[in-house]
């Protein structure tokens, strides 16, 4: 009897140890979750903090294209108005902008000249300077004709013939009062320069016979300066068929003397009529 009595102590002593370790249990587990020492509870944490985070980063994403959308919705408007603008700018393609101003014409700037160039263009103005100044000098210091021009019939014609360089004219003098037509045309449309009208009026002047007789003359060949030189040589001679004794006068000044002078050709192999290019040995 006292065997069973102690073994139902033991049953019962050891009974609320076990349901003692068992609610103990339970709270272990609980206390080492925070700590992280089991695994499968801080999966669904994550878990929750992952599913958390996209919709937050959704919401947080749709604001912005509301903001966007509504901006867009506010700009439409305005898009659509500049739309008659394209209308305007076709009406004015019609009319072309500055049809009705002048236009200004630019001289295209020619290479830049070396000193040597514009030393030798600076001479040639001055030389022909000097030769209009000298020919204008000679028809206010040449003496009076020393004789009275000589009578001539109402219809006579003189012809002669006159040459320099290329040029050739053909010169016919009859009696009148000084008009003078080259190529039908007048002395001043003809040769605008006064140093060419100057050139064709010199024999008539030193023979007396400027404002007495008219010319005719028929030029061709040559430029502008060879034509003056022959228009001047044919009108020499026309007025020695009027008046021999004229002769040795325009002879002295070289008015009857054909100048031939033509400008040289250039060869093969070189720059200008005689210039060469420079030599190099190397």
């Amino acid at each position: 009897m006292d065997d069973e009595q102690k073994k139902d102590e033991t049953t019962q002593d050891e009974t609320p140890q076990d349901e003692g370790a068992e609610a103990a249990g339970p709270v272990s587990d609980t206390t080492s979750s925070p700590e992280g020492e089991d695994p499968a509870s801080s999966p669904p944490a994550a878990e929750e903090s992952e599913s958390e985070g996209p919709a937050e980063s959704a919401e947080g994403e749709g604001a912005p294209q509301d903001e966007g959308a509504e901006e867009e919705s506010s700009e439409e408007p305005v898009a659509e108005e500049p739309k008659p603008e394209p209308k305007a700018e076709e009406k004015k393609k019609d009319v072309i902008p500055g049809a009705d101003l002048e236009p200004i014409l630019v001289e295209p700037e020619g290479p830049a000249l070396s000193a040597e160039e514009q030393a030798r263009l600076e001479a040639e103005e001055e030389e022909k300077a000097r030769r209009e100044a000298e020919l204008t000098a000679d028809d206010t210091d040449s003496p009076a004709a020393s004789r009275a021009p000589a009578k001539m019939d109402k219809g006579a014609r003189f012809l002669a013939t006159g040459k320099r360089k290329s040029s050739i004219a053909r010169v016919i003098v009859v009696p009148g009062d000084g008009k003078i037509e080259i190529n039908k045309r007048s002395l001043e449309e003809f040769f605008p320069r006064p140093l060419h009208q100057t050139m064709v009026k010199q024999p008539l002047v030193v023979s007396g016979y400027e404002g007495n007789v008219d010319l005719r003359i028929r030029v061709h060949g040559g430029g502008i300066s060879g034509q003056a030189g022959a228009v001047r040589h044919g009108v020499a001679r026309a007025l020695t068929e009027i008046d021999s004794e004229l002769r040795g006068d325009l002879k002295r000044r070289g008015f009857l003397t054909r100048d031939a002078r033509v400008k040289e050709r250039r060869k093969a192999g070189l720059k200008k009529a005689r210039k060469r290019p420079q030599f190099s040995k190397r």
